[in-house]
């Protein structure tokens, strides 16, 4: 069966964006960190993705410049198929992507059960909450950004249940940002 794995910026008081979606207070780690990134995506075949943060996401990397050095990478987020969750969506947008807009649990045990690499989820926010809320991620790779933003979006308020993590890594950078990778149970 295929994993799903999180990969997700948060600051330590436990935000993974600012009230209105803001990113402005990530801090981009080393190369250690750029290096977790693309293996991360490389041990996946398949993103997945909620509207909102697919609507940034998407764009972001079809309109990266030839000169950019991060343009391979941009190149492996289009061209990895991309699943866009959605109640609202009648279509889905971008290149390589396809839209869920049935039962979470029922599309999630789909994909996990189809063969492949692990899948990997970006966000946002309020779909990661769902997916955590019904038990459906298998590891989180947190990249810790040593700030506190004091409020913001949270990805485990919708939690019922205290939930026990193994922590696998932790992987600090100059930057401060440290890099966390846990698998649930």
């Amino acid at each position: 069966m295929r994993k799903l794995k999180l990969q997700m910026q948060i600051s330590v008081d436990g935000f993974v964006a600012g009230p209105n979606g803001e990113e402005d207070w990530v801090i981009r780690g080393d190369d250690k960190h750029w290096q977790l990134i693309n293996d991360l995506a490389d041990s996946s075949d398949t993103i997945l993705i909620g509207r909102k943060m697919a609507e940034k996401f998407i764009p972001h990397f079809e309109n990266f410049a030839k000169e950019n050095p991060k343009f391979e990478f941009a190149q492996k987020m289009v061209n990895t198929p991309k699943v866009i969750f959605s109640k609202t969506l009648v279509a889905p947008f971008g290149s390589n992507t396809t839209l869920a807009s049935g039962d979470l649990t029922n599309e999630i045990s789909q994909l996990k059960n189809q063969a492949g690499k692990d899948i990997l989820v970006y966000g946002g926010a309020g779909f990661v909450s769902s997916l955590l809320a019904g038990g459906h991620i298998d590891e989180m790779y947190l990249l810790v950004n040593p700030i506190l933003i004091a409020k913001g979006m949270r990805i485990f308020d919708l939690l019922k249940n205290r939930q026990t993590l193994t922590l696998v890594s932790a992987t600090p950078s100059y930057t401060g940002v440290t890099a966390m990778h846990y698998r649930f149970g």
